[in-house]
């Protein structure tokens, strides 16, 4: 016969075994805690804090200590929904912002804000609005840079303890109401057709003046090629002349000879259709006379006798 006795105890001792064996797993599952890279984990005993777990494995004493939520230390972007802010001019205008912030102490950012995301949101619109608020539309449009640094330097002393770092805020989009868009394309289509007539009238003046200064170039080198011409002209002239003299003036030429050139060069008078009326100069009697007498100085050489 089996001893009953025997067998519970052995059930006992089975059931005791299982639960300490799973008493163990799960004493060893709450005493080690693997935090993933660029988390941190807040550990409180007993309900007070008592220290921060980086990266890795870390032990923990079970069911004593109790690790929260797990906190991003990476550097996060949120975009905030548009906000409408007044401007200096009394227009509403929406605004987008961007805010680029970083967890740097995983303990403050628990402990000393309850939502530190909502927090950042509100306090972005209340310093947006106060910045704006100073400044008029047009300033507004063009002054981003200036709006960004005061943002981030009021977030960044104001998160600082709770263990925040803001590093970058950026204004996404200010949209202006739709009347005010309308005067402003219209100012602006007004303005660059400005400039286009500005630009086309110093086009057309810098045309003309081009223009002008070609013609005077073209001018001034015309007139120094007339001059110049003119100058080998007279050169050429005066050679011509200074080598018919010194021909003739080779040659000694008697009054027959320079009578005879004169009588060719007289019917050249006439050839002007515009000579009405010939005019015989005085000097054909004188050049006749001068060929007669040589002409009659020839026949009386050929009549007179040999000399004995």
């Amino acid at each position: 016969m089996v001893d009953v006795g025997a067998f519970v105890g052995q059930i006992f001792v089975i059931v005791l075994l299982v639960v300490l064996a799973i008493f163990v797993i799960v004493v060893l599952f709450r005493a080690i805690r693997i935090i993933p890279q660029a988390y941190a984990g807040v550990v409180e005993r007993l309900g007070r804090y008592q220290r921060t777990l980086s990266p890795g494995l870390n032990l923990l004493v079970p069911f004593i200590d109790r690790v929260l939520p797990l906190v991003d230390m990476r550097e996060q972007v949120v975009s905030f929904p548009p906000q409408p802010v007044i401007t200096e001019d009394n227009l509403v205008v929406s605004i987008d912002t961007v805010v680029y912030f970083q967890v740097t102490d995983a303990r403050a950012a628990t402990y000393e804000i309850n939502n530190y995301l909502g927090a950042v949101e509100q306090l972005t619109t209340t310093t947006l609005r106060n910045v704006v608020g100073g400044l008029n539309l047009e300033e507004a449009l063009t002054s981003r840079d200036n709006i960004n640094g005061q943002l981030r330097v009021v977030l960044d002393e104001a998160t600082g303890k709770w263990g925040i770092r803001v590093s970058r805020v950026e204004l996404k989009a200010i949209d202006p109401p739709t009347s005010i868009q309308d005067s402003m394309e219209k100012q602006m289509r007004a303005e660059r057709d400005r400039r286009a007539a500005i630009l086309t009238a110093e086009g057309s003046k810098q045309s003309q003046i081009l223009e002008a200064e070609g013609r005077r170039q073209a001018e001034i080198l015309k007139a120094e090629g007339d001059k110049q011409a003119q100058i080998l002209r007279a050169e050429g002239e005066s050679a011509a002349i200074q080598s018919v003299f010194q021909a003739i003036h080779d040659g000694n030429p008697d009054d027959k000879l320079l009578a005879y050139q004169y009588l060719q060069t007289l019917p050249k008078i006439s050839d002007s259709a515009s000579s009405k009326l010939w005019i015989i100069p005085s000097e054909f009697t004188e050049a006749l006379k001068g060929m007669s007498a040589g002409f009659a100085g020839r026949r009386d050489d050929r009549q007179a006798p040999p000399t004995p």
